[in-house]
């Protein structure tokens, strides 16, 4: 029988086995600025309409670059607010791909993005380029970015890159304003024929508010159909801020025998390696998890180990990017998954799961304490009530 790691003995994930995220993330996220157009009732970042006077300057951001490539070279996301708007970012995308970085961003559907641009962004050699699709349907959707027309132009968009064969991604929160029409959604998404579909499951901070969060039960009902809409979807399918659906597509897998019992400690990934067939983007080995190869840089050189866990490690202005994420006590104490409390830290899916830390941060003020919406019991505790 397989193990999950036999596709790493095929070369899908080229050189990613030997990451060490004590040492290097796997991915860098960069917010190169914080200006947006648009209102989302959910906004981690709060954005503005105005891009920050504070923002790291070209020659800032050039240095930067440098620092995240010697890092071993990790995927590099550029995000905003509207990274769009910030004037010089096919000179930041082109330097960073003459490197021989994979560089995806992650732009708002406004009129800034031009046909013009999406064409630039090809020729500089974006890896991939992600929009938000937040639902089936205008009048949802755009109540959820606070701007009429979003989706009309969204789509537009989206079908524009299409066209372009530019590799596309459709970011989506999950939350209550949206919960009930994911099947619909799915559908969208299939017709849109994107390369992946990226799920969000709403973290409370920033704009984000925690009676918007789906239940516990909830969560666990589309970790649930997620799987098993993987199996037929045209699609690929990647989480965040979702850590315990590694958990159930473990126990999926466990149940259908596609994996023994005894491989429930095995580190790689558990998603479909079919993006990487199709675009050529590397995956992650091995569970990816705030502050444990991940890694966010906000608009003014601000460290942290995401952008939904605004816990400021140092600044990249000061201290080395590398000497931040491998030596900040907050870094440090989110890769010791055996020291997370609660049922975390007992769980036999620790390794591979750990829960979100910005949620769990957002929820109760500790980064270590347990995911809250999470309904697994871990062995050890059932035994304990038996």
């Amino acid at each position: 029988m397989k193990k999950l790691g036999d596709k790493m003995e095929h070369g899908l994930y080229p050189h990613s086995t030997n990451i060490d995220y004590n040492k290097n993330p796997f991915i860098v996220i960069w917010e190169v600025t914080r200006a947006c157009e648009l209102k989302c009732v959910h906004c981690r970042a709060d954005a503005q309409f105005l891009p920050d006077p504070r923002e790291l300057s070209h020659e800032e951001g050039m240095k930067l670059i440098d620092e995240i490539h010697e890092m071993n070279n990790p995927m590099l996301v550029f995000t905003g607010g509207d990274c769009m708007l910030r004037k010089d970012l096919f000179e930041l995308a082109e330097y960073a791909v003459s490197k021989g970085m994979r560089v995806s961003m992650t732009p708002s559907a406004t009129p800034h993005v031009t046909k013009d641009k999406m064409i630039k962004a090809k020729e500089v050699g974006l890896s991939r380029w992600a929009f938000s699709l937040d639902a089936p349907r205008a009048e949802i959707h755009d109540a959820f970015r606070g701007t009429p027309g979003s989706f009309d132009l969204t789509i537009e968009k989206i079908k524009d890159l299409v066209e372009l064969e530019m590799p596309l991604q459709i970011n989506t929160v999950i939350s209550r304003y949206n919960y009930e029409y994911l099947d619909e959604m799915a559908q969208l998404v299939a017709d849109l024929k994107v390369k992946m579909w990226y799920i969000f499951l709403l973290v409370p901070t920033g704009r984000g508010q925690l009676d918007a969060c789906i239940t516990p039960a909830e969560h666990e009902k589309v970790f649930r159909w997620l799987y098993q809409l993987s199996k037929t979807a045209p699609f690929d399918i990647k989480t965040t801020a979702a850590q315990h659906y590694r958990r159930v597509v473990l126990q999926e897998k466990m149940r259908e025998h596609v994996i023994e019992r005894g491989e429930i400690h095995y580190q790689d990934s558990i998603t479909s390696d079919n993006a990487s067939k199709r675009d050529g983007i590397k995956r992650a080995p091995k569970g990816v998890n705030d502050g444990n190869g991940f890694c966010f840089i906000s608009h003014t050189g601000d460290v942290m180990p995401s952008g939904m866990l605004p816990i400021v490690a140092g600044n990249v202005r000061e201290t080395p990017l590398a000497e931040i994420y491998r030596d900040s006590e907050v870094f440090r104490n989110l890769r010791q998954p055996h020291l997370y409390k609660g049922k975390c830290g007992v769980c036999e899916f620790n390794g591979i799961c750990g829960g979100s830390r910005s949620r769990a941060y957002a929820v109760t003020g500790d980064y270590m304490e347990s995911e809250p919406f999470c309904v697994y019991i871990p062995e050890v505790l059932r035994k304990q009530t038996v």
